[in-house]
């Protein structure tokens, strides 16, 4: 399975922004990074660079590639609807942010390899594709003979109750269930959609 591996500390200086979950590097630096990192003289970016910056950081932010970032954007703006919505609503419904919106892990990486190693289950079937799109009704759970890993119960023990209204969770059987797509509203990334939906309109 393709997925970044590079520096994220430096991803998220870029971006001035948590991509991959708390980063003390961050909180320490919170300017780019390199060595014009801290100049605030720097040169004012194009509006393409602008755009394009939004586009990767949806990218990182959910782990996905250049491939299947474009096929999502097109399945996006083919349905009814606000494409950049539509949108964030698709990458909101992949298997490992589910996993991650749900608490079972703590970073959605680490969901991503929860579901790659066969540790998650929808509707009782394995599922080990973190791309896997969930739909309304479906129930994702921790499988049976997983629900003792130190990573899962530690993360589900520091989990916080009902954080998010469009799915809902059963901690004594570690299952929850995704019950429809969140509203833009409801999705608390600091993510401007629009700037993306400009790029790919050019």
């Amino acid at each position: 399975m393709a997925r970044y591996t590079g520096p994220k500390s430096k991803i998220a200086r870029r971006f001035r922004e948590p991509i991959f979950g708390p980063d003390k590097a961050l909180e320490r630096k919170n300017y780019g990074p390199g060595m014009h990192g801290p100049n605030k003289r720097r040169g004012k970016q194009s509006e393409y660079a602008v755009q394009l910056q939004e586009k990767q950081k949806v990218k990182y932010t959910y782990g996905v590639l250049e491939r299947q970032f474009e096929n999502l954007f097109h399945k996006a703006s083919s349905k009814d609807g606000i494409t950049g919505e539509n949108l964030l609503k698709f990458l909101e419904a992949r298997l490992d942010n589910v996993v991650y919106r749900l608490g079972i892990a703590p970073t959605r990486s680490a969901a991503r390899q929860l579901v790659c190693h066969k540790h998650i289950t929808v509707n009782g079937e394995v599922v080990n594709i973190a791309s896997y799109s969930v739909r309304s009704g479906d129930v994702v759970a921790v499988r049976e003979r997983s629900q003792t890993l130190e990573a899962i119960t530690q993360s589900v023990a520091g989990r916080t109750i009902n954080k998010f209204s469009w799915l809902e969770w059963d901690a004594k059987n570690l299952t929850g269930k995704f019950l429809n797509y969140p509203n833009r509203d409801e999705i608390p990334e600091n993510i401007k959609e629009n700037l993306i939906v400009e790029l790919y309109s050019k």
